[in-house]
């Protein structure tokens, strides 16, 4: 389980070393191989308890969840922000482009 926790640790070392540039598909392979290790670990601690010292690196690791869940946060409203964006201009370019036939006739009546 000591192997499971240090590749934990490194997995998590490297991801906060470049946590400001990483964007959200670094993220997502990250959390992938975290809940792999995660599951890994979970699985030897049915079967045999965890040292205390095996608990204080985890809890440890574990200080970092609240920057990295941070760093997802702004990706998710920075994607959000660009959805709205884009949102906004369909609904703008929609009102230019009316569904003319082009075959039709435009009559003006003077009055």
């Amino acid at each position: 389980m000591d192997e499971l926790i240090l590749n934990l640790d490194q997995l998590t070392l490297g991801m906060m070393r470049k946590l400001k540039e990483a964007n959200y598909e670094e993220l997502e392979a990250f959390v992938e191989e975290r809940q792999k290790l995660v599951d890994a670990i979970a699985e030897k601690v049915a079967f045999s308890p965890s040292t205390p010292a095996q608990k204080r690196e985890i809890n440890r690791i574990l200080e970092n969840d609240n920057a990295l869940l941070d760093r997802m946060n702004e990706l998710r409203l920075e994607a959000q922000g660009w959805l709205q964006k884009r949102g906004q201009a369909k609904v703008q370019r929609n009102a230019y482009e009316a569904g003319y036939s082009p075959d039709s006739i435009l009559m003006d009546r003077r009055k």
